[in-house]
C-alpha cells in the first residue's frame, strides 16, 4: 500500500481487510475521509512528488506554496464539503508514437490531481481486495518486470500458445455507464459516486484520460471480469497443481499463455472466445491487425512490456524463455539521444552529457534484465563513439580520437554513464515507465 500519515493507514488497512472478508460488501460513508484535511494534503503530498506540468489554469506547485498551502487545501475542503467542487478540463499534451502517431495525455490542474488523489486514497483498498494476481498495472507492490517473470515462468513450463490481444484505443473508450456500475457494486455512497462520476464526464462522454491521478485504478475496476474469467480458467482447466492457462495483465497490455498438449481439446480457441466475449460485454474492441495466435514451438515470438519473447534450448538442453529489448525501443531512444547531440551540436559536452545520461539511466534500468547484454553492449559503443565525434568536430579534429580520449577519461573525468550490466534479478520498481514499455 501507498505510505501514507498512521491514522489514513489505519483507515485503508481496515477498508482493506473488510472488503477482502466481504466481497459482498458495499461501502457507505466514505465521502467524509475524501473531505479530511489530512487525506487532501496526502493527496497533494503525492501529486508534488509525481511531479508533472501545470494543468489548463496554469497553477504550479511553486505558485501554490507561494500564496499559502493551507489555504489552498481548506478551499478544497470547503468546495467538497459543500457539494461546490467542479473539475476542470485536461490539458491535452500529445506523445509522439512509432508510425507517426501520437498518444494524448490528459494532464488535470493540480486543484484536481489532489481531490483524485484523495479519492484514490480510499477507493484504492477496497478495489484491491477484488483484483487479482494476474493484473500488475499500476498497482501497490506490483511491478512490470514481475509480470515478465510470469509470462517468463509460464513460457519455461511448456505452455507456449499465446493469445497476443492488442486493445484499441482502450483508455479513450472506457464506457461510463458500464465503470460506474462496476464502481457502485461495492460503494454505497451517492456522494462518492456522484464525484467519480463528475471527474469522468469533465473530458467527454466516454474514456479514462491517461494522466489522471485516478484513471489506472478505474482502468483497473473496468478489466476486472476480464480477469476474473481468466482465473476461472486456469482453475477449470487445471490438470493437478500444474495450470494448462496463464495470463498476465499490466493495463490494457494482455497475454495469455496455453498449454498445447491440455487434456481438453481446443482449450486455446475455447480462452480466446471466452476472452472476446467478456471483453465484448464491456465494449472493449479489439484491434485484429495487431493481434494473433503465436506458436512458440514453431518459432514465433511475441511483444509484452517492451520485451520480445521466443522459446530457445538452454545449455543444459531445456526449454526456456528468452526475452530482449525490442528493437523500436532501442530505436526510439537513440533517436532521442540523436537529437540531444544536434540540439547541442556547438556546447561543451559536459552539458551534452547531463543530458543524455538521465535518458539513458532511465532505460537501462528497465531493460538491464534479461537476454539484454547484446543490446546493452550496442547502446553503450554507440553513445561511447556519438560522444567522441562530438568531441572532434568541437575540436576541428577528424576521427574518433581513440588514442586522444582515453575510456577511463570518458567515464570518470566526464562522467558518461557506464552502469550496463545485465541482472537476472528482478530490480525493485514500483511504477512502469510508460514510454518504454508500450
Amino acid at each position: 500500500m501507498t505510505t501514507t500519515p498512521i491514522s489514513l493507514q489505519d483507515l485503508r488497512r481496515r477498508l482493506y481487510a473488510k472488503a477482502k472478508a466481504e466481497p459482498s460488501w458495499r461501502f457507505w460513508g466514505l465521502y467524509v475521509h475524501v473531505c479530511k484535511e489530512e487525506t487532501l494534503r496526502e493527496a497533494y503530498s503525492l501529486a508534488k512528488q509525481n511531479g508533472g506540468a501545470a494543468g489548463i489554469d496554469g497553477l504550479t506547485f511553486e505558485a501554490i506554496e507561494a500564496s499559502g498551502l493551507d489555504g489552498f487545501l481548506e478551499q478544497i475542503r470547503g468546495e467538497l464539503a459543500t457539494r461546490q467542487y467542479r473539475p476542470m478540463r485536461n490539458r491535452r499534451k500529445e506523445i509522439p508514437k512509432e508510425g507517426g502517431k501520437v498518444r494524448v495525455l490528459g494532464i488535470p490542474t493540480i486543484r484536481d490531481r489532489v481531490v483524485q488523489g484523495a479519492l484514490r486514497l480510499i477507493l484504492e483498498p477496497i478495489f484491491e481486495a477484488n483484483f487479482q494476481d494476474g493484473s500488475y498495472g499500476y498497482r501497490p507492490g506490483k511491478t512490470a518486470h514481475a509480470a515478465i517473470d510470469r509470462v517468463d515462468a509460464a513460457i519455461t513450463g511448456s505452455r507456449t500458445r499465446v493469445i497476443d490481444l492488442d486493445l484499441k484505443s482502450y483508455f479513450d473508450n472506457v464506457r461510463h455507464h458500464i465503470l460506474l456500475e462496476k464502481v457502485a457494486k461495492r460503494i454505497q455512497d451517492a456522494h462518492v459516486m456522484h464525484l467519480v462520476k463528475l471527474i469522468l464526464t469533465a473530458n467527454g462522454k466516454k474514456g479514462v484520460p491517461q494522466g489522471g491521478v485516478i484513471s489506472p485504478l478505474l482502468s483497473n475496476i473496468y478489466l476486472t471480469d476480464v480477469d476474473l474469467m481468466l482465473e476461472k480458467a486456469k482453475e477449470v482447466t487445471r490438470s493437478g497443481k500444474y495450470a494448462n492457462v496463464e495470463y498476465a495483465r499490466y493495463a490494457d497490455d494482455l497475454v495469455v499463455l496455453v498449454n498445447p498438449n491440455a487434456p481438453r481439446s481446443g482449450l486455446l480457441e475455447l480462452v480466446d472466445m471466452r476472452l472476446r466475449e467478456e471483453l465484448g460485454k464491456l465494449q472493449v474492441e479489439v484491434n485484429e491487425e495487431k493481434s494473433r495466435i503465436v506458436d512458440l514451438e514453431a518459432g514465433d515470438s511475441f511483444s509484452f512490456l517492451g520485451y520480445d519473447f521466443r522459446r530457445v534450448r538452454g545449455h543444459s538442453g531445456k526449454w526456456r524463455a528468452h526475452r530482449t529489448p525490442r528493437m523500436k525501443k532501442r530505436t526510439a531512444l537513440l533517436r532521442e539521444i540523436t537529437g540531444i547531440f544536434r540540439r547541442h551540436r556547438s556546447q561543451p559536452i559536459q552539458r551534452v552529457i547531463a543530458e543524455i545520461n538521465p535518458k539513458i539511466r532511465g532505460w537501462v534500468n528497465y531493460f538491464a534484465y534479461g537476454n539484454s547484454s547484446r543490446c546493452l553492449s550496442y547502446i553503450r559503443d554507440w553513445t561511447e563513439k556519438k560522444v567522441r565525434r562530438h568531441l572532434a568536430r568541437n575540436s576541428k579534429r577528424t576521427g574518433f580520437g581513440w588514442k586522444r580520449w582515453s575510456k577511463q577519461w570518458l567515464y570518470q573525468y566526464l562522467g558518461l554513464f557506464r552502469q550496463y550490466r545485465v541482472t537476472h534479478r528482478r530490480p525493485r520498481q514500483t511504477a512502469l515507465p510508460v514510454r518504454w514499455a508500450t
